[in-house]
């Protein structure tokens, strides 16, 4: 069945349950009092004020919150008002802060809301006012209502208002209560923006972290932010010592980084180390996953030789697809300063992630699954991403499942591996476990399918042993995960989607049979733009740490993640990052390289120039610089002096392949089509993985119509860059040249390749795709992709491929018999 929200009470028909202290409410009935007897009301209405006053309440919280004599009218209230937050039954820690209620009412002509609230307990009642649809109490009056609730039930009823006519028209209420357990420990948590690949495009701008004790009156204060690089995962020691946290720092994205904390905190490259360092010798790179730091703090935990499926998925609040599918567990030991895999949870034939510590950490639970893998994870460094290797998941929805299994850490000897039972063998996926402080509990995360982002996933809890499975009674309706323990294994944190697509998080007690009462928003800790995510409960002060400092941000840092962007196609981004690498560093050549081709690239001459200059001035036979100043003067159309600047580089380097190519091109662009195809074929030979070559080579037979050679240097092109849209789109035009059926279905299959790989954006290959469609006999489909294609031109005003496309359309339509000839 579909989980279901905490129950809400239903709506009451009458206004609250008056108190000795307080008269009556008037009956039920819509009614006017001649002005004489509202005058006599009045005074009586303030000599019950005046005895009211005089009463034991305290005089801290203000007269206008006690709930007085009802002087409006009421009929009989319909059921338009709900209350959506709190939830019915309530349990708030005795230190937080106030919440905020806020309730929906369709009622016609309500204009007002009274906020009643009655104690069990005997203490006196109170009374509120709003003219908005939301209330927060006030500090003092707050802090009242906690406690006269504490350990007893408060009814919170909220009636909507007419005054004009001075009626109760709506109402509902719910119960609430304080308990003696507290908190006692602030959370730290990270905020991202939404997609999240907008926030790991540019992490300075959108990921930041913040501490915070769920008493602040504020927001809590950021600690960290504006590090350009990802920062992810992080866990803390029980005494909240040390930090451990995910970073990609510079070109390696399994670095990670260990930290004392203290009030000011300094991230520096002496605090770092990288899961790399376990088993160089296999030459397979490491990201890290979901690390997790030993409660005594002697030990990190960590999923090595990792891939994953990480896709971007066009949904604001579920963002991204993202699941390891490879992958043991290994631990470092901080004391030896070694590197070790955990023996029991190192079966290459299994994923096996997610691993954590139990309290006195002699036991590890972790999730494992069969492993995945596929043709295109042999050609991928960190897993699969882009849209046609995922399509099973994305597309196909092919389930990928965990169950929950343990071992003995058993100072790094392991053990074997036993199912934890009530989280395993359950047909769905379990994950994300976690124990309580006092070694008695472990709740974890349930969905039908993957780990990460699950609208699905629930929390469940079992005995630490394993046993029977319970759904937690705090579960909303989307999306409970990424949850922690409080020290005193009194209380749950954990994040929700129910109110807003940007993650909120949620406060839940348990009690000591491992039930939990509704979930309490921690409105202050969420922003209404950004996703708050991976709380954790730490046993410091809440002002336990002030600031954390990457001081390993030094220039290649950003040069890293400059790189990055080129790879994501940002450029714009690119620069602005080699630009702050020069401010830290003016030295660095290969940064300003980077920076100088960036402008070259988008037509900034004069910037990419003056880049290239400052580099020659300090080193006159850099050949890469020599080769950019070549390149802008062959932009600038300066061909004989751009030849004769490829010429030097060659000098200075005969086997500069990059020379060579750009002599061919141009030997090729003047006519010297012999001395051309020398040169391209010489650079093909110097740079055995550089595809381009091949495809300049190509490129000139297809022109000549030689398609026989035009075919044989594509596929070679092919062979180095399987992924090459030109490649692909030449091959796949040289093919229809030829004409034969069997060229003409390769044709269809490159062109459609071209099209996945270049996300339908490449005008060239769809237009190639059509082409072979038609040849194909498919005339359907080829007026299908020369429709997509004229919607495109139309939509972006491109007058010229409209030009083109239109009697491409008219063919297609009269081969297919959906159009008169013409």
């Amino acid at each position: 069945m579909a989980s279901k929200p905490p129950k809400r009470r239903k709506s009451r028909k009458s206004s609250p349950r008056s108190r000795k202290q307080t008269p009556s409410p008037p009956s039920p009935r819509r009614f006017r009092l001649p002005a004489l007897a509202v005058v006599a009301g009045g005074v009586l209405l303030l000599a019950g004020w005046l005895l009211f006053r005089k009463g034991p309440l305290n005089d801290a919280v203000p007269d206008s919150h006690r709930l007085q004599t009802q002087s409006i009218a009421t009929t009989s209230p319909n059921r338009g008002l709900s209350i959506e937050r709190p939830f019915d039954g309530s349990l708030f820690p005795p230190e937080i802060a106030s919440p905020s209620f806020k309730w929906s009412d369709a009622t016609p002509k309500v204009d007002c809301w009274t906020i009643a609230i009655e104690f069990a307990g005997g203490a006196p009642a109170m009374q509120f006012e709003s003219t908005t649809r939301e209330w927060t109490p006030a500090a003092e009056a707050w802090e009242e209502i906690k406690r006269s609730s504490s350990g007893t039930e408060a009814t919170v009823t909220i009636c909507g208002i007419d005054r004009r006519q001075e009626e109760t028209l709506s109402s509902d209420a719910i119960k609430i209560s304080t308990s003696g357990d507290e908190v006692g420990a602030p959370i730290f948590y990270r905020e991202v923006n939404l997609p999240f690949r907008e926030a790991v495009r540019n992490p300075a701008a959108y990921i930041r972290w913040r501490l915070g004790s769920i008493s602040t009156e504020e927001q809590p204060p950021i600690v960290m932010e504006k590090m350009p690089m990802c920062g992810n995962c992080h866990s803390f020691s029980q005494d909240g010592s040390l930090i451990g946290m995910d970073v990609d720092y510079g070109n390696d994205k399994g670095s990670y980084v260990l930290c004392p904390v203290s009030e000011e905190m300094v991230y520096d490259n002496a605090k770092i180390i990288t899961w790399n360092d376990y088993a160089k010798e296999d030459q397979r790179e490491t990201l890290g996953f979901l690390s997790r730091v030993s409660p005594d703090g002697r030990y990190v935990l960590s999923t090595v030789k990792d891939r994953s499926v990480f896709a971007a998925v066009d949904n604001l609040a579920f963002s991204q697809l993202f699941f390891p599918i490879q992958g043991i567990l290994a631990y470092y030991d901080r004391q030896e300063k070694t590197f070790h895999a955990l023996p029991g949870a190192d079966d290459k034939r299994f994923v096996q992630t997610n691993g954590v510590w139990s309290p006195d950490g002699k036991y590890i639970v972790f999730a494992r699954s069969e492993g995945y893998h596929s043709e295109a994870l042999d050609h991928q460094r960190e897993g699969l991403s882009r849209a046609e290797d995922v399509a099973e998941f994305l597309i196909d929805r092919k389930t990928f499942k965990y169950d929950l299994w343990r071992i003995p850490f058993n100072e790094g000897k392991g053990g074997t591996p036993e199912r934890l039972a009530g989280a395993s063998a359950n047909g769905m996926s379990n994950y994300f476990p976690k124990y309580s402080p006092d070694g008695k509990w472990i709740v974890f995360c349930q969905a039908k399918s993957y780990m990460l982002l699950q609208a699905d996933s629930e929390l469940h809890i079992i005995p630490a042993e394993g046993g029977k499975a319970r759904r937690l009674e705090c579960n909303t309706k989307r999306m409970n995960s990424w949850h922690s323990w409080s020290p005193n294994s009194k209380w749950l944190v954990f994040s929700s989607k129910i109110y807003s697509p940007y993650t909120q998080l949620f406060l839940t007690h348990v009690d000591e049979q491992g039930h939990t009462s509704p979930p309490v928003l921690l409105s202050r800790f969420t922003s209404n733009t950004m996703a708050a995510n991976i709380p954790e409960f730490v046993s410091i002060p809440p002002n336990g740490i002030r600031s954390i400092r990457p001081e390993f941000l030094d220039d290649e840092a950003f040069f890293t993640v400059g790189k990055r962007n080129i790879r994501d196609n940002d450029h714009d981004l690119a620069i602005r990052n080699f630009e702050k690498a020069l401010e830290i560093n003016p030295d660095n050549t290969e940064v300003r390289l980077a920076l100088g081709a960036e402008y070259l690239n988008h037509g900034r001459l004069d910037e990419a120039q003056s880049q290239f200059e400052k580099v020659l001035s300090r080193s006159p036979t850099n050949k890469d610089a020599l080769w950019f100043r070549a390149a802008l003067l062959e932009q600038q159309g300066h061909v004989p002096e751009a030849i004769e600047a490829y010429q030097q580089i060659l000098q200075i380097d005969p086997e500069y392949a990059a020379a060579c190519q750009a002599l061919g091109r141009l030997a090729l662009k003047t006519g010297n089509r012999d001395a051309g195809r020398k040169h391209l074929l010489d650079a093909a030979k110097l740079d055995p993985e550089n595809a381009s070559p091949y495809i300049d080579l190509a490129n000139t037979y297809l022109q000549e119509g030689d398609m026989t050679q035009a075919v044989g240097m594509y596929r070679l092109a092919l062979e180095r860059a399987p992924d090459s849209d030109k490649a692909l789109i030449g091959l796949a035009a040289a093919l229809l040249q030829l004409r034969r059926p069997e060229d003409i279905e390769e044709a269809v299959r490159l062109a459609t390749r071209a099209c996945t790989v270049t996300g339908n954006q490449s005008v060239s290959a769809s237009m190639v795709l059509a082409e072979a469609y038609s040849a194909a006999g498919r005339p359907e489909d080829a007026v299908a992709v020369a429709r997509r294609l004229v919607q495109q031109a139309e939509k972006s005003g491109n007058t010229k491929l409209l030009a083109a496309v239109l009697p491409l359309l008219k063919r297609y339509e009269q081969q297919a018999g959906l159009a008169a000839p013409f």
